[in-house]
């Protein structure tokens, strides 16, 4: 198991690349998250997630699930609590919580992210996630 380094604002070292997605992410900074991307990213929702899909370039990926993510949820945070590296493979082992704006509903789901890390880019993305906790937050 291993942890992103506390100097990782610079770092191209995949787990730091990574942590820095995260923070933007959990800012609402979706410059600084298009910024971890490679341009040619791949990034996967799960199938029957409600965003289930593949998007490509960092503006596809923002626009297809950080902003809808944002529209629908209320606080939508993925929280990055143990950090799992083999080379430039990093796996995120977390947690999303989030209230559904349409229901009230209060969403906590462990997760699982695969990253894979290139020249201090993002060029792949896999999320694994209880898709059924996600729905029943969405359904009254």
């Amino acid at each position: 198991m291993t942890t992103p380094t506390s100097d990782f604002a610079h770092s191209d070292a995949p787990a730091d690349v990574v942590r820095r997605q995260y923070l933007a992410s959990a800012a609402g900074d979706l410059e600084a998250l298009r910024a971890t991307l490679a341009p040619d990213v791949e990034w996967t929702e799960m199938a029957g997630f409600p965003l289930a899909g593949t998007y490509r370039t960092p503006e596809g990926v923002t626009a297809n699930v950080m902003e809808k993510l944002g529209q629908d949820w209320d606080e939508w945070t993925a929280h990055d609590d143990t950090y799992v590296v083999d080379g430039e493979n990093v796996v995120v082992l977390a947690r999303y919580t989030a209230a559904n704006k349409a229901t009230g509903r209060q969403l906590a789901a462990r997760v699982a992210h695969h990253f894979t890390v290139r020249g201090g880019k993002i060029v792949r993305f896999e999320q694994f996630v209880d898709t059924a906790l996600v729905r029943e937050a969405m359904t009254s």
